[in-house]
């Protein structure tokens, strides 16, 4: 199989060399205490009554032991304001009450909360599947062994190319070699074990060689997605991958997936691996619709911050897309009755904008990753990190690079702003 390189061996080994960027920015900076007393509409509406998230993703800390350069969250120390014991459990309370499936329990690193285990054990008293999302430096054999026995059913572990790439993209040597451990001390208790792995440019020409080391393993999944422009990496924008690359990126993936295939190895689009290309249904088919659809947020999934904050989804950046805190309101009424978490029941295609408006899937894409779009153009709707995009653009001879034209200001999910240029082939 051939592998899909974006760099030269010389751009390859000068960002593997080169320091982080020489900022005043905090690696790992203090989070603002949580946003709170936030508004919500007098009455729940029919379809907000209707659509209930089945997976919750829950930042239970913000204290992180890595200092990976794409962390959207910029994680490291915890959150000022987190939650409690006491509230965390009440909130397992709210989540079950709500049906949820499945609760991923992330940070930083939810290992390095005290309770963690406590919340493991609430929520598989109220019948939810529970896993964690994990860089796996902290996971030794011990408290792999008292998680398994408190009920958590797998972790998703992080590997992201090589092992030189990885430890260079995690900010911590010997981070690579603590993951594969991890997953091989898992696998031998017969946990269930994924691996996820980010897109960028120094990770993707090693995907083929985590695609084989995890099926040697037994891993179950494979989740791969787009690093975006937030956080830390929207400091690097050298190490993002360019629309125009999806031009490459996309016939490489439908190989992969191939392999993943002889392997039993489950190729997990994350929702920004898009979109309606002619590699749709090879790389979606085992989706309900058979394709991809639009953004999740608010009508499956929920994410919620250690400072008990509620959004739509786990990823999306604080400021704009809270729509309220389990301190000041139920759970129920912030799902049902807060505006960001309304967005994805609302809108049409009168919200999309540029390409995305006038695109023959605009109304079942609806620009895709809302995440994506908001952190590298400024606002949903628009979203330039699409295959089918990248091939009508090709027709006509031109392609669409994002330039950064402001940076982030350093703080927990945020991100800078990125323009959209338009040039020949």
């Amino acid at each position: 199989m051939s592998s899909f390189d974006p760099l030269s061996a010389d751009e390859r080994a000068r960002a593997l060399r080169d320091a982080r960027p020489k900022r005043s920015l905090p690696i790992a900076p203090i989070a603002s205490p949580g946003r709170r007393k936030l508004p919500l509409a007098d009455a729940s509406r029919d379809i907000d009554k209707q659509v209930r998230p089945i997976y919750a993703v829950w930042e239970i800390t913000l204290a992180c032991d890595l200092a990976c350069r794409h962390c959207g969250s910029r994680a490291g120390h915890e959150r000022p304001d987190e939650l409690s014991t006491a509230e965390a459990l009440d909130l397992v309370e709210q989540l079950g009450d709500m049906n949820v499936k499945e609760v991923t329990l992330i940070g930083g690193e939810a290992y390095l909360r005290a309770d963690w285990l406590d919340i493991v054990r609430a929520c598989r008293a109220r019948g939810m599947v529970v896993t964690t999302t994990s860089g796996g430096r902290g996971l030794t054999a011990e408290l792999i062994d008292e998680a398994h026995k408190a009920g958590l059913a797998g972790a998703s572990i992080s590997i992201d190319g090589d092992e030189e790439t990885h430890d260079r993209l995690r900010g911590v040597k010997g981070s690579y070699r603590a993951a594969v451990e991890a997953m091989r001390i898992m696998r031998e208790r017969n946990m269930r074990v994924a691996c996820n792995t980010q897109i960028n440019r120094l990770s993707v020409p090693h995907m083929e060689n985590v695609l084989e080391m995890i099926g040697a393993l037994g891993i179950h999944s494979w989740q791969i997605q787009l690093t975006v422009p937030m956080g830390r990496a929207a400091d690097e924008p050298e190490v993002l991958m360019q629309p125009y690359d999806l031009l490459e990126l996309f016939p490489y993936l439908a190989k992969l997936k191939k392999r993943c295939d002889e392997l039993s190895v489950r190729l997990w689009n994350g929702n920004n691996i898009g979109y309606f290309g002619p590699y749709e249904t090879l790389l979606r088919g085992n989706t309900y619709r058979g394709h991809g659809g639009s953004c999740g947020a608010g009508r499956a999934t929920l994410g919620i911050e250690a400072n008990g904050a509620i959004k739509g989804c786990p990823s999306l950046p604080t400021e704009q897309w809270t729509g309220g805190n389990i301190r000041d309101d139920k759970l129920v009424d912030i799902w049902e009755r807060s505006a960001p978490l309304r967005y994805t029941r609302d809108r049409t295609v009168d919200d999309l904008w540029g390409f995305c408006r006038t695109c023959y899937y605009a109304e079942d894409c609806m620009s895709g990753c809302t995440w994506t779009s908001q952190v590298t153009l400024g606002k949903p709707g628009n979203n330039p990190f699409c295959h089918h995009r990248a091939l009508e653009m090709q027709k006509v001879g031109k392609r669409e690079r994002i330039v950064k034209v402001q940076n982030a200001p350093g703080e927990p999910f945020d991100h800078g702003v990125f323009a959209l240029v338009v040039e020949d082939v």
